[in-house]
């Protein structure tokens, strides 16, 4: 047989319980940055000239150029669109980047657990150094903003074969690191159910212009084509979609002007009632409310699997 797991079992999105969001939504829309921080010169990291090449000076600039000024411009983007995001930071980013905090604040934006650094990944860690990683994030956030993130991105979505128990048993409320549904579904830990709020592999700036090479305008028709489709199938099914942002990436003016084209097309979209924009912590808050079984997978107090 093939190697598998056991997080989750098979589930047919055509088979599921129908729901819909808060108000009577259909889709739920949520935008999330990633704000990264990185060792010059050391660990891992994407360059945006040449593929494979080591850590040096100029990937390092190029992805500082995120947290100095690609950011600003999509928090201000964010504001003329009246829209809200959650942001997956790295949390070494308070040591030297308060301002940053201080506009997510003013904004009432989640915040996200993704590693202390996108410079390492957790996926081959003991289990005792993974644990004290979580650990060591979770109290920076916590003593940071006064409360600990309910929701966790791993940092490149890198994964040890026991990071869904140590977030569940962290605390930890969802995870995004397992992009196989348009619906939230249950995971198994060994500490009972952590929820899998959608988080996209494709529809992901970093994927799409680092590793595939495309264009600022091929990401925006990315958005627009799966916002068109999504927002007819969820007369269907009750969906996620997230976008996934880099402020390195989209950050820089002639990808963010593609950006902002396809955010306008979606906020003004004929069926834009349908549309609930929110955050993937609020996402995994009402899924938890919803009456056993109707979320995929075995969830709190179900019974068994939905």
């Amino acid at each position: 047989m093939l190697p598998h797991h056991s997080r989750y079992g098979f589930s047919p999105i055509i088979e599921r319980r129908d729901y819909s969001w808060p108000g009577g939504k259909r889709l739920a829309l949520c935008i999330v940055t990633n704000l990264e921080v990185y060792a010059y010169r050391k660990g891992f990291g994407w360059d945006p000239a040449k593929t494979g090449e080591p850590q040096n000076q100029r990937n390092f600039a190029w992805r500082d150029y995120g947290n100095r000024v690609g950011v600003w411009r999509l928090f201000d983007l964010f504001d003329q669109l009246g829209l809200p995001a959650a942001h997956n930071i790295n949390s070494l980013l308070y040591a030297d980047h308060p301002q940053i905090f201080e506009r997510i604040r003013a904004r009432q934006d989640e915040l996200v657990g993704h590693g202390r650094t996108n410079s390492e990944r957790q996926g081959d860690l003991w289990e005792l150094d993974e644990r004290r990683l979580i650990e060591d994030v979770t109290d920076t956030v916590r003593r940071m903003e006064g409360k600990a993130p309910v929701g966790w991105m791993g940092p490149a979505a890198s994964e040890s074969n026991l990071t869904p128990d140590l977030l569940k048993e962290a605390g930890y409320r969802y995870v995004m690191d397992w992009p196989a549904d348009d619906q939230p579904f249950w995971l198994k830990t060994r500490s009972g159910p952590l929820l899998s709020v959608p988080y996209p592999a494709e529809l992901n700036d970093s994927a799409s212009v680092i590793h595939r090479k495309d264009s600022g305008r091929d990401f925006a028709d990315m958005i627009i084509d799966q916002f068109d489709e999504m927002i007819e199938l969820c007369v269907a099914h009750p969906l996620v979609m997230t976008i996934s942002l880099h402020s390195f990436v989209v950050g820089q003016p002639h990808r963010l002007r593609h950006l902002r084209r396809a955010l306008q097309h979606c906020v003004q979209h004929p069926d834009a009632a349908r549309v609930w924009w929110t955050k993937p912590g609020a996402v995994a808050e009402f899924c938890y409310a919803l009456p056993p079984g109707i979320v995929p997978g075995e969830g709190p107090s179900s019974g068994g699997r939905a």
